[in-house]
């Protein structure tokens, strides 16, 4: 069966342009944002009692224009984790190179408790450089814009938000990034999962200094580490050897992993070796070309997956009565969007009225009528049979009700139709 997550990006409404350029910045307005905030709750506790499977926060700073103003998703999964009784929680996602992965380590280690187990992680590598570099500055964090599927076949290219790289600071960018972002990973895992560790890397040692290890520590001197703490933590001498991060994740392993992208292939390379989620905001060409390739990477690392298996597709989602009235929903909803940030990020110029064409043109989107969305999603779930969807919502510009009205129609008239192409491919596999 399939399993739906909702994931709203938080935008702070405006009637139209010209009244967000009067209340500029309106990404600080307190009033707006807390309405935003209330409602948003109520979209997730909606969530729950239709039967989503989870629900996602984003990570995205400085949001001063109003777009995306979503700074802290482990707070917003803690309040979520006591408002719910089913739903899963989690964020789509953390921007790992921009963090101290040991602080993500234990946040997330204590929300999954709050969950008892109710609690997926995504992590991503961050592309919008306003921000990225300020925040994770001591890390020399850098965004990136990392080679897609698209590049390597120009037939399944859509437009996406990051671009291909294209000059050697890309390249070089992008390698910065991913080296960041994979020790990030590694730090993550063994904080999770060992007792204790030690870990020297190109950006980090723990402890710190590695080779001479902490001394001073006066449990260690007094032996009470060395007797109480993780046994390989402190030496006869009274040296901290290794740290012993706590508490470790609810239950056994660690949560789900998810890892978001745009088609990168050495992104799903990584995925599969690791045999964690990747998400897809891609188009149905590019995610068919890397859940294959999930499948044979998986593979070489020992986990045997079937097609679909561990896949995430991600859809913008517009139902209505007609055809026309979707097609007006993206303009009314994500039209300011699409004008304002997500074409200027690919270096493209549109108008408000062109909005709808170009959401359209992404691949990213399911919209129209029940029977169409039904349609589009059934084909491509027969191309690519997920376990995962995650359908995004513009929410605040996009009213509540229409959001929830949206939800109540995905779970009614369109998921048990995925439902029986899941069924169908996986009794194939």
């Amino acid at each position: 069966m399939l399993k739906p997550i909702v994931e709203i990006y938080p935008v702070i409404p405006a009637r139209d342009e010209e009244e967000r350029a009067t209340l500029r910045p309106i990404g600080r307005n307190r009033q707006r944002y807390q309405e935003t905030l209330l409602g948003w709750h109520d979209i997730i506790r909606h969530a729950d009692e239709l039967g989503f499977w989870g629900a996602a926060a984003i990570e995205h700073h400085f949001w001063s224009e109003g777009y995306e103003v979503g700074p802290t998703p482990g707070i917003m999964n803690a309040y979520w984790a006591a408002i719910t009784k089913n739903i899963h929680v989690g964020q789509l996602g953390y921007v790992l190179g921009s963090h101290d992965p040991i602080r993500i380590a234990e946040e997330t280690a204590i929300i999954s408790h709050l969950t008892q187990g109710r609690f997926f992680v995504g992590l991503a590598r961050g592309y919008q450089n306003r921000w990225m570099g300020t925040i994770g500055q001591h890390i020399g964090a850098t965004p990136t814009k990392s080679p897609t599927a698209g590049d390597l076949n120009p037939s399944s290219a859509g437009i996406g938000f990051a671009q291909a790289a294209k000059s050697q600071k890309d390249i070089d960018d992008d390698r910065r990034n991913r080296e960041i972002f994979e020790e990030h990973f590694d730090i993550l895992m063994k904080s999770w999962n060992e007792d204790s560790f030690r870990h020297k890397g190109p950006n980090w040692e723990i402890p710190f200094p590695y080779e001479d290890g902490i001394a001073g520590w006066q449990l260690a001197e007094a032996g009470i580490t060395q007797k109480l703490g993780a046994p390989r933590e402190a030496d006869e001498a009274g040296i901290v050897r290794e740290v012993s991060v706590c508490p470790a994740p609810y239950g056994e392993g660690h949560p789900p992993v998810f890892v978001s992208g745009s088609g990168s292939p050495a992104t799903i390379d990584f995925c599969a070796k690791h045999a964690l989620t990747p998400v897809y905001f891609t188009t149905i060409d590019t995610a068919e070309i890397m859940a294959r390739r999930y499948v044979v990477e998986a593979a070489k690392s020992g986990h045997t997956m079937r097609y679909g298996q561990n896949q995430c597709m991600v859809r913008w989602v517009q139902i209505a009565d007609t055809e026309e009235e979707a097609l007006q929903q993206i303009i009314d909803y994500d039209g300011e969007m699409w004008k304002n940030f997500y074409c200027p990020m690919g270096k493209r110029s549109i108008n408000l009225a062109d909005a709808a064409k170009s959401a359209m043109a992404s691949g990213l989107y399911a919209a129209g009528t029940v029977e169409t969305v039904r349609n589009q999603l059934v084909e491509q779930f027969r191309r690519v049979p997920a376990e995962y969807l995650v359908l995004i919502y513009h929410y605040a510009q996009m009213p509540k009700d229409k959001v929830m009205k949206n939800m109540e129609i995905f779970m009614r008239d369109i998921k048990p139709a995925i439902d029986e192409v899941l069924i169908e491919a996986h009794g194939k596999a």
